[in-house]
């Protein structure tokens, strides 16, 4: 849990960049980011939000890493060239967004390469906040090798077919009862994508399917309480949130 390691304990980490096979087979990056030491460790793959593959989710990965995982978070927006992330995202969002096919498959080679380290433990976490929550919810339905799952107020998972898209022909929810592995949702009553009703719906699916799940609501929160650089940022649920995430993860994947 949060703050609670042994003072006399040792700590090291390895934090880089590196390319993995990613979606049609083609190369892309990611950031991997791994604790010191012969292991074995469980793995998480983080799935980046629409601000892009940025700062925040490098930090993230070290933070989980820090509490002894091995992260990766792919680059999902290889397609669209470099530059900074708020760059990159402009461009992205300009061209109507990444297919949801190619960012599976790009999550599928990151959790292959999680799995294939000689320190891993089998185990494999996927968590994503905004957009990245709704991926997370797509990975957990469709792809192998997920043992736990967590949404961070990701929108778009129940979506009316007026919103369908070309890079999202599919309502994630329509997938729920493909679920295969325990979910936990981080949601904030004030926001607006994904709003309560949604969360209600949701919730209500995976009730009827019978799916293994734990959904956490906060008040005088909305989208994005762990972004500490903007205004959203909700220090008492962000932390209390944050707990959350690292009881479930180590629950499932120890």
């Amino acid at each position: 849990m949060w703050n609670s390691f042994q003072t006399d304990a040792y700590e090291g980490m390895i934090a880089e960049t590196i390319r993995i096979s990613g979606h049609d087979g083609k190369p892309i990056q990611a950031y991997y980011s791994r604790p010191i030491g012969d292991g074995p460790f469980p793995g998480i793959l983080l799935i980046h939000h629409m601000p892009g593959w940025d700062e925040f989710t490098r930090e993230a990965a070290r933070r989980f890493t820090a509490h002894g995982y091995s992260v990766i978070c792919p680059n999902l927006y290889e397609d669209f060239g470099h530059g900074t992330p708020v760059e990159v995202t402009q461009r992205v969002m300009a061209a109507g967004g990444v297919s949801d096919k190619t960012v599976m498959e790009d999550c599928d080679g990151a959790l292959n390469f999680l799995k294939n380290q000689t320190n891993a433990s089998g185990k494999a976490g996927v968590i994503g906040m905004c957009s990245g929550g709704r991926h997370t919810f797509l990975a957990a339905c469709t792809l192998k090798g997920i043992d736990a799952a967590v949404d961070c107020w990701g929108g778009g998972v129940v979506c009316p077919p007026e919103q369908l898209t070309p890079q999202r022909p599919v309502q994630p929810l329509d997938y729920a009862e493909n679920l295969n592995c325990p979910l936990l949702g981080i949601f904030g009553n004030e926001d607006r994508n994904p709003t309560p009703e949604d969360v209600n719906i949701l919730e209500a699916r995976l009730k009827e399917l019978g799916k293994d799940y734990e959904f956490y609501r906060y008040d005088g929160a909305g989208h994005g309480i762990w972004y500490y650089d903007k205004p959203m940022y909700r220090q008492e649920q962000a932390m209390d949130s944050l707990e959350k995430v690292l009881a479930f993860f180590e629950r499932h994947l120890r």
